[in-house]
């Protein structure tokens, strides 16, 4: 049974995303959510092993009688395990030098990471060469990302709301998450048979670029700073936009 008292808590909850500092927030925090998934991070990790096998990593471990399927997977699992001092490395620099400057710091790596990829595809370049490159792109990319823009959305998302809309506003965000999550994976197979892993990795590597700016222009640095300063962030933020927006 519902009570009245219930269904008028309710109402104003639901009201109070309307507020514009509310909703500059919220724009900030799905916009991150959705710029994370299609920065690429399920496509590079899924198709690690393809990528080190097209790039020929069987003969940086030929010495050890390791085939390609083999070599694949240990450099991949090789990875994995660098991500973890990365993730401790993260961590610290976290409340360092802040969310924001972390993200503009680490991005730039991980656009690098994709265009050398894009070219290592394309370019002819001998197998040795291509099979280094190749692996040290991946690694970079995956130790960047975990020190960046794989925690820090999340962590993002549970500061910039107002304490009143902060469950609805993160439950928003995690379902944004999902659903372009759900997108990737299931158009990777196609674009992969259509522009392949080229064209895939010129995408990310664009998105990227698009992520840096959107943090840049849109995100601001939550390190050490009070609910109430970053809420009022972002009401003045909306208040100059609508004052722009009547000029």
């Amino acid at each position: 049974m519902v009570h009245p008292s219930e269904t008028a808590s309710k109402a104003p909850i639901w009201a109070a995303l309307h507020d514009p500092g509310v909703k500059r927030a919220l724009i900030v925090g799905i916009g991150i959510q959705m710029l994370q998934q299609f920065s690429g991070i399920n496509g590079v990790m899924y198709y690690t092993p393809q990528i080190l096998e097209e790039a020929g990593v069987e003969v940086l471990l030929s010495d050890l009688g390791i085939g390609t399927e083999s070599a694949s997977f240990l450099i991949s699992a090789f990875t994995t395990l660098l991500m973890l001092p990365s993730i401790a490395i993260a961590m610290r620099l976290m409340d360092v030098s802040g969310r924001r400057t972390l993200l503009l710091t680490t991005i730039p790596v991980l656009i690098l990471s994709l265009v050398v990829l894009v070219l290592a595809n394309v370019l002819n370049m001998g197998t040795v060469p291509h099979a280094v490159i190749s692996t040290i792109c991946v690694v970079l990319y995956f130790c960047c990302f975990v020190m960046g823009y794989g925690p820090i959305p999340n962590i993002l998302c549970s500061e910039i709301f107002p304490t009143r809309v902060r469950g609805l506003c993160i439950a928003i965000c995690a379902l944004v998450y999902w659903i372009c999550d759900i997108i990737v994976t299931y158009t990777l197979p196609v674009m992969l048979t259509s522009i392949g892993l080229a064209g895939i990795f010129g995408i990310y590597a664009i998105v990227c670029v698009i992520s840096w700016i959107f943090v840049f222009l849109k995100v601001p640095e939550t390190k050490g700073m009070p609910l109430e300063v970053i809420t009022e962030f972002f009401a003045v933020g909306a208040r100059q936009a609508a004052v722009d927006k009547n000029e």
